[in-house]
C-alpha cells in the first residue's frame, strides 16, 4: 500500500527500508534532507514538505510519524491536519504520551481523521528482525494500515491493543519494564565483575543465553557489549532516560500501585548522571556530626 514517512532517524530510516522491502510505496521527508535522499536511493518517494507528502498520496492517505515526543509531534500534526480529507489516518509511532494520543484522536477526530497511537519496539534491530507494534485506536482506521503492520513486525508481532492512548500506554509499561530488566542485570554484572574470581563476563553473558532462566534478548545485547569491550572501559556509566519510565512511576502513582523496582531503576538512572551525589555529602556530614565518624575531604577543604 502507499503510506508517507515523516522522520527519517535510525527507527524512521530502518522502517522505511523494511516496507519498501515489502512492497510498499513509501512518500518520505525530514528535516535532514541528506536522510531523504538516502531513503529515495533505496526507492522511497522524496517530498521536500509535509504538504507534498501529502499531495503525493491518493486519499485515504496513511502517514506516519517518527519524530521526537512532545512539540515535535504536535507541530507535525497541527501542519498536517489542514491538509488531510476524512477518512485519512495519522500513525504516531514514536513514545508520545497516552494522555497526548488520547487527546489528539480526540481532536483529529473532529475533523473525521483517524488516529492511531502505535507503540513500536526493536530499535536499530528492527529492520531485520521485525518492530514490535502496540496500536491504538479504532478498528476502521488499524484495518486500513495493517498490511503496513504486517511488514513491519515479526510473525505475531503487532496487535491492536484498544483504544486510542492504549498503544502509547502499552509501550510505556513495556519501557518501565526494560528499565527494571536492564537495572537487574546492571546490577549482577557488577557484582560478577567485582568477585574474587576474575570472571569473563562475556563468557557469563554468553552461557546464560543458553538455557538459562534469566536469558532474553536484552542479555544478548549484553553479550555483544562485553563481545567489544570485555570491562566496558569505553562507556561512562552515564544512564539516560527518554520519558516513559517517568510515566510509568507516575501512573503507578495514580493508580495507587507498588512499582518499586521500576521506580528505583529509574532513580539509578538519575543517580548516574552525578559526577557526585550531593545526598550522599550530606549522609556523611551527618555521620560526622552525629558520631564523630571521618570524612573524606575535598581539594577545596
Amino acid at each position: 500500500m502507499d503510506i508517507g514517512m515523516v522522520g527519517l532517524g535510525r527507527m524512521g530510516a530502518n522502517m522505511t527500508q523494511r516496507l519498501l522491502d515489502g512492497g510498499h510505496r513509501v512518500v518520505v521527508t525530514d528535516l535532514n534532507t541528506d536522510a531523504v535522499k538516502a531513503s529515495a536511493a533505496a526507492g522511497a518517494v522524496p517530498a521536500d514538505s509535509l504538504a507534498d507528502v501529502v499531495s503525493k498520496l491518493e486519499a485515504r492517505r496513511a502517514i506516519w510519524m517518527m519524530v521526537p515526543s512532545g512539540a515535535p509531534v504536535q507541530s507535525t500534526i497541527d501542519t498536517l491536519a489542514p491538509l488531510l480529507s476524512k477518512g485519512d489516518v495519522v500513525i504516531d509511532g514514536g513514545n508520545s504520551n497516552y494522555h497526548d494520543s488520547m487527546r489528539r484522536a480526540e481532536e483529529l477526530a473532529a475533523r473525521g481523521i483517524d488516529y492511531l497511537d502505535a507503540g513500536t519496539s526493536g530499535g536499530i534491530w528492527g529492520l531485520r528482525e521485525g518492530f514490535c507494534l502496540m496500536v491504538g485506536g479504532t478498528d476502521a482506521a488499524f484495518a486500513l494500515v495493517e498490511p503496513v503492520l504486517k511488514t513491519l513486525a515479526p510473525a505475531d508481532g503487532y496487535a491492536h491493543v484498544g483504544p486510542s492512548g492504549a498503544g502509547h500506554f502499552v509501550k510505556m509499561v513495556h519501557n518501565g519494564i526494560e528499565y527494571g530488566l536492564m537495572a537487574a542485570y546492571g546490577e549482577g554484572f557488577e557484582l560478577l565483575a567485582g568477585s574474587k574470581f576474575d570472571l569473563d563476563l562475556h563468557q557469563v553473558s554468553a552461557l546464560w543465553n543458553r538455557g538459562s532462566v534469566v536469558r532474553s534478548w536484552l542479555l544478548e545485547l549484553t553479550e555483544r557489549a562485553f563481545a567489544r569491550d570485555p570491562q566496558l572501559e569505553s562507556i561512562k556509566g552515564f544512564v539516560q532516560d527518554s520519558g516513559e519510565g517517568r510515566w510509568t512511576v507516575q501512573e503507578a502513582l495514580d493508580q495507587d500501585v507498588p512499582a518499586p523496582i521500576i521506580t528505583l531503576s529509574l532513580m539509578r538512572r538519575f543517580a548516574s548522571r552525578q559526577p557526585e551525589s550531593f545526598s550522599a555529602k550530606v549522609q556523611a556530614a551527618l555521620r560526622n556530626e552525629f558520631g564523630g565518624h571521618a570524612v573524606q575531604q575535598t581539594e577545596k577543604a
